[in-house]
């Protein structure tokens, strides 16, 4: 029927058709009893005969009416007229719809994370009273006026959530629990693969078809559109629509990520929750969308230099945008009774390094480098943003025992990061003066007991992991962030010899957990000590906090666009989470200059090498900047413009500096290149069933390499191999750990071996040879011309020492104290190079530009 201005449609004076579609025409009214105009939707009289159509009309009219949100349209009421045709009443809204915008064109960056953040909100409020859409694209999406966004249209929408179920209770009868298999439902270009399959489609589902709407916003043009039906439908299923770069050269990495998340063909690989994604998308909005650098830095674990780093440095941000386009997220349990909420809990610049929460669930402890100062330990409470510090300056807390008292780490080698070693002490929370336990203390932890307390010593090269204290359970080169389980019985560290988890019983017995990760950055158990909760990410799972029981089986807690830490998960269940943005620069000095040179170019600047006349540096660029494959640079040092050498990650410069060694991405396992710095043609270099990870030339003509690989296997060696061809030798039975100073004749290797011991390593043959007068730890970064002198440094202290070793008095001084003007934020300083002469060095640090931490409810 159609209903004629001025008639009556129960209490409601229809004043105006305003449209009408496959669900119903709507009018514009009048309720006299609020003196307020509504829209109401009528289900023509016709159609109220098909059973099917009329449970989809009621089912939208139920589902929208439980449902409070800014983003959703608010459903005021709902009857039957005269005829029995049945009919809603909704808010008037004044505007348009998303489609009547998008023919404007594309949108800007910044507009579309509006938009979608606000459709995402709308999604994620119904998707917590178990509401699934089905059945979104942009002309069930509203513009008003005001610019806010309203989801229309839940003629399709399922109930999922019984009246058993937590949260709010509605009387609303459970609908069937999903379309029965081969009928598909939705629009096509907007429907996601199961839908197209006709299987049951879950909040994942309406996740996709945001993905295709975002997309079509930043692009301009529809993510899936063909001639025909079915050339879409395939489209969808097997096809992935072009790069946004393509269409939009403004559209950041980190956004584009965010959008190929939704749109993944596999629902397990997509965002899992709608509260995720409105986070990720919040997080990017604070940036600008011209490729903004700091919206989203991605992951790589610590890059190589020359031979392998020691695995027990702390792993950094830098460009895993390497593997970000084929990485897939772990599937967990989509939605949740309980919304995801995100509590802010600093706001101070700087660096978080450790936060623990209190017995009571409600106090966190934390320390933090604000500013250029050193860190101290604040103390806050949850849900208020005001921090108090404890009176404990140049200090690091580390855990909180069940008794209040907390395990601190005094007089630390690095005041301003994570890294380093110190005085282990414990104080009262309450308040009191430290009493010290332990020295060269990395980590602690303590035992539900209250009593004992696990912690990582630095013994020479090596970590030693006790348990209680003085009782030696394991002693190795690369674990870290040791914590103990809730029953005491287990200790979970991170691994870096298993590139991921591994359990330590008190037996000393190691098991691994889960292995072969890029990164993992942090853990913490979950209180009920059947999990291990973790941040990382790998060449599979895409970067986020996971969670794994004690079998190995692995799931998502949450996918995310920022670096997230975990750093402890209250007996409730909240979790404490670190979201940071990271950079990292260059600064060169000279022998009789007083100020140090910025040669940093754009957020993620990876020194490679110096050339031995100080006047030329290799570097790359990770992350945004850099573009997905990482780019190289060469630049002098007197600050011109650097010249792009490619794609990769820069390892070193040949003596004459005509070539660089560079690791290219482009190919599975990542190869070496020899990149000329002039004219010419990149030359590949392959070694069959080698991983290689990090090289060096060999001077002086650069006529052989060293590099580090991994084996199929998963051993890792190193080895000496003929650019012109040949099979690679090894270089040694133990494996280098850190360090890769070569002598001028290039006879032999300067390195930290297995224990990390200094030693000598001859490249034609014969065994390595210790240093005498060099410490455990001393890592060797150049040797002089004339062979005497050895430039050694020591990991993780601030500032960086560098020593000069000479071989002919077996003694070694300090030659220079290596640390930025400005501390702010100030994380570690990573690569020092000096030129034989001793006369220029350059440097490279991490700095934390943001480092916020959060409170998060609702994670499971």
């Amino acid at each position: 029927m159609t209903l004629e201005a001025g008639s009556k449609l129960g209490p409601y004076e229809i004043l105006g058709q305003i449209g009408a579609g496959g669900m119903g025409e709507v009018y514009r009214a009048k309720d006299p009893r609020l003196s307020r105009e509504v829209a109401i939707k009528v289900l023509p009289a016709s159609f109220s005969q098909d059973a099917d159509r009329l449970r989809r009309f009621e089912q939208e009219a139920k589902a929208a009416g439980v449902l409070n949100h800014p983003n959703i349209t608010a459903v005021y009421d709902i009857g039957h007229s005269g005829d029995g045709a049945p009919y809603v009443v909704q808010e008037l809204l004044e505007g348009e719809t998303l489609r009547s915008e998008l023919a404007g064109g594309r949108f800007s960056a910044r507009k579309s994370i509006d938009f979608g953040t606000q459709i995402a909100n709308g999604l994620a409020a119904a998707h917590d009273k178990g509401i699934v859409h089905r059945d979104l694209k942009p002309e069930n999406v509203f513009v008003t006026k005001e610019g806010r966004l309203k989801i229309l249209d839940f003629g399709l929408a399922k109930l999922t959530q019984t009246d058993g179920g937590s949260g709010p209770q509605t009387n609303l009868p459970t609908a069937t629990a999903g379309t029965e298999p081969g009928v598909v439902m939705g629009t096509l270009g907007y429907m996601s693969p199961e839908q197209i399959k006709g299987k049951p489609a879950d909040a994942r589902s309406d996740i996709f078809s945001f993905g295709a709407i975002l997309y079509e916003m930043l692009a301009g043009k529809r993510a899936f559109h063909a001639d025909s039906a079915g050339e879409t439908m395939a489209a969808i299923l097997k096809e992935d629509p072009p790069d946004l770069s393509v269409t939009n050269q403004s559209i950041s990495p980190g956004l584009e990520r965010v959008v190929r998340h939704c749109i993944e063909k596999n629902p397990e690989r997509r965002f899992q929750s709608a509260h995720d994604l409105a986070f990720d998308l919040e997080a990017l909005s604070g940036t600008s969308g011209v490729a903004a650098s700091t919206a989203a830095p991605v992951l790589r674990s610590r890059r190589l230099r020359a031979l392998a780093l020691a695995a027990a440095a702390a792993i950094l941000v830098a460009g895993a945008a390497f593997w970000a386009g084929r990485r897939a997220s772990v599937a967990s349990k989509p939605g949740s009774a309980e919304p995801v909420r995100h509590g802010r809990l600093t706001f101070q610049r700087g660096n978080v390094l450790y936060a623990r929460f209190a017995p009571d669930g409600q106090t966190v402890v934390y320390s933090a480098a604000w500013g250029d100062h050193p860190a101290e330990i604040f103390l806050a409470r949850v849900g208020s943003p005001e921090s108090r510090p404890l009176g404990i300056a140049n200090a690091n807390v580390l855990s909180i025992s069940s008794r209040n008292e907390l395990a601190i780490l005094l007089k630390k080698t690095n005041l301003f990061g994570t890294v380093g070693t110190g005085t282990l002490a414990r104080v009262p929370l309450a308040g009191g003066a430290p009493r010290q336990i332990l020295e060269d203390v990395v980590m602690a932890d303590w035992a539900p007991n209250g009593e004992d307390l696990a912690v990582l010593r630095r013994v020479g090269g090596v970590f030693q992991l006790e348990y209680p204290i003085g009782k030696t359970l394991l002693a190795s080169p690369g674990v870290e962030v040791p914590r103990v389980s809730p029953d005491g019985a287990t200790i979970a560290v991170v691994d870096h010899i298993e590139h991921g988890i591994s359990l330590v019983d008190r037996s000393g017995a190691k098991r691994p957990l889960i292995r072969g990760w890029d990164y993992v950055d942090s853990l913490a158990w979950h209180p009920s000590g059947k999990e291990v909760w973790f941040a990382g990410t790998s060449e599979v799972y895409d970067q986020g906090i996971f969670a794994v029981d004690l079998s190995g089986h692995l799931r998502t807690i949450s996918v995310t666009t920022d670096l997230e830490a975990i750093h402890d998960v209250a007996k409730n269940g909240d979790v404490l989470v670190e979201r940071e943005i990271n950079t990292r620069e260059v600064l060169v000095g000279s022998e009789g200059e007083k100020a140090e040179r910025s040669l940093s170019w754009l957020e993620q600047s990876n020194l490679g090498s110096l050339t031995e006349d100080g006047r030329t540096i290799l570097f790359d660029e990770g992350a945004e900047g850099g573009g997905p494959k990482g780019s190289v640079y060469i630049r002098t040092t007197d600050g011109s413009t650097p010249v792009r050498l490619g794609d990769g990650q820069a390892l070193d410069l040949s003596p004459d500096g005509k070539s660089a060694l560079v690791r290219d991405f482009t190919s599975e396992p990542p190869r070496l290149l020899i990149v000329p710095t002039g004219t010419g043609e990149p030359r590949p270099l392959s070694f069959e069933g080698l991983d290689v990870r990090g090289g060096l030339f060999v001077p002086p003509d650069a006529r052989r390499i060293i590099f580090h690989a991994r084996h199929k296997d998963g051993s890792e060696g190193d080895y000496v191999a003929d650019v012109g061809g040949g099979k690679p030798r090894k270089l040694a039975s133990e494996r280098i750990t850190e360090g890769g100073a070569l002598s001028a004749d290039g006879k032999f290797l300067a390195a930290l071996g297995q224990a990390g011991e200094p030693k000598r390593y001859p490249l034609d043959g014969g065994d390595p040879q210790p240093i005498p007068g060099l410490e455990t730890g001393d890592i060797p970064i150049q040797w002089s011309a004339d062979g005497d002198i050895l430039y050694v440094t020591r990991e993780g202290e601030i500032p960086r020492p560098v020593y000069r070793y000479s071989f002919a008095t077996g003694k070694k001084s300090l030659w220079k104290e290596i640390v930025p003007a400005d501390r702010t934020g100030l994380v570690r300083i990573e690569y020092v190079f000096v030129t034989r002469d001793g006369k220029h060095y350059a440097y490279s640090f991490n700095r934390v530009t943001a480092s916020d931490l959060y409170v998060v409810k609702g994670w499971k």
